[in-house]
């Protein structure tokens, strides 16, 4: 497998496939909740329980494959399983008539992401040399969040086709997933290498830096306010924008997000993760407390686009930071002890702003979010002044 200073191969293979998955996945997504409140009746503080166990759980698996893949030292077989259980979830979500039919869906298509990721993000990791990861996450990222502009934009014109029928468009986001999963089959490559021969599931905490725990408690922290899209969705309907709109604006969004993602890569490797990071715990603030003060949706088209500055600046740059804190070799383990923790913080976090929404009104959940994360970005601030990189193994 080619490594060189730039984008490798690979990881270009890999953003293709994250682009039609997404595609798939970002058809679904922002119908969700709508499909939820409006069809099956279903209450906020439903929509919040069912996004946060999804989240939660496919978070969680994260530690599990990023461990069992270290342990084997292979990434392609997790891989190929995750995007086939997305893929799959599209068709049993065409099949939903409840709430419980549709929480089995998204659980379904959250296990394939948390099989997958991993062993995804080690794979990029081992495709591309140190000095620029950055830029080939920030790559990875915008092809992820490209996709997710298509689809919304997809979903648009398949409802609109379709008349309205929110099942055949489900059906429909089966196609791109499908298409994605025989390519990373056919055109993604990997080295062989020696399993570690480790047995059971405790991961490595040896070889893990101070560094790296302190980056995971402010993370949890932050994690506690960072409840699921769907309620910023329900909020920009709660203030009058029609189901159109609202999809524009979480276009807008994504737009936002793929333009910038390589940019902040780049910034990332030129002048440190730390910084990109604690820029974008300050934008969420900004986006979290407005959608808590606002009354009127013209901010909307304002925050929205701000809520896409903060996930460029720390989605892919969060795993560029983490790789830099970790050695190779445990880097999938690492991974997924990261999204563990974030899963279980987003599970509380959706559950939380679900019953917020429902019993204290749909403004406390973005204040709550803002607060959360100024704390996050004022620990992280004084936290990781001194930072310890990894060293290579010997």
């Amino acid at each position: 497998m080619e490594r060189k200073k730039g984008i490798s191969a690979n990881v270009i293979v890999l953003g293709v496939v994250s682009f039609l998955n997404d595609v798939a996945s970002e058809m679904v997504y922002p119908i969700v909740p709508i499909f939820l409140m409006s069809v099956l009746g279903a209450p906020a503080l439903v929509v919040g329980f069912v996004e946060g166990l999804a989240d939660s759980i496919s978070k969680i698996l994260m530690a599990f494959s990023g461990v069992f893949s270290d342990r084997s030292q292979k990434r392609k077989p997790y891989v190929v399983w995750g995007y086939s259980f997305a893929t799959f979830s599209h068709l049993v979500m065409s099949l939903a008539g409840t709430w419980p039919l549709v929480m089995f869906a998204r659980v379904i298509n959250r296990t394939g992401k948390g099989v997958r990721t991993s062993a995804r993000d080690a794979l990029i990791t081992e495709s591309s040399d140190k000095v620029s990861r950055g830029r080939n996450f920030g790559f990875h990222r915008t092809m992820d969040s490209l996709g997710a502009v298509v689809g919304p934009l997809l979903s648009i014109l398949v409802l609109k086709w379709l008349g309205g029928n929110y099942r055949m468009l489900f059906f429909a986001a089966f196609f791109p997933a499908l298409l994605g999963v025989l390519m990373f089959v056919f055109f993604v490559k990997e080295r062989k290498k020696k399993p570690l021969g480790l047995t059971g599931l405790r991961f490595e905490w040896s070889k893990a830096n101070q560094s790296f725990k302190i980056f995971l408690l402010i993370s949890f922290i932050f994690t506690l306010g960072n409840s699921s899209d769907v309620f910023m969705i329900l909020r920009a309907q709660s203030l009058g924008l029609s189901l159109g709109l609202t999809i524009f604006t979480y276009v807008l969004f994504n737009s936002i997000y793929a333009l910038l993602s390589l940019p902040a890569g780049i910034m990332a490797d030129k002048i440190g993760a730390r910084k990109v990071l604690f820029i974008g715990f300050i934008m969420f603030a900004i986006v979290y407390l407005g959608f808590g003060f606002i009354n009127s949706s013209v901010w909307i088209w304002l925050l929205f686009p701000i809520y896409g500055i903060y996930m460029a600046l720390t989605d892919g740059v969060s795993k560029a930071y983490i790789s830099k804190l970790i050695p190779h070799e445990i880097s999938a383990s690492a991974f997924g002890i990261y999204q563990t923790l974030m899963g279980i913080g987003t599970f509380l976090a959706s559950t939380l702003a679900g019953a917020l929404w429902t019993f204290s009104g749909v403004r406390t959940p973005f204040y709550f979010g803002g607060v959360m994360a100024l704390i996050a970005a004022f620990l992280f601030l004084i936290l990781t002044k001194r930072v310890r990189v990894a060293q290579p193994r010997a």
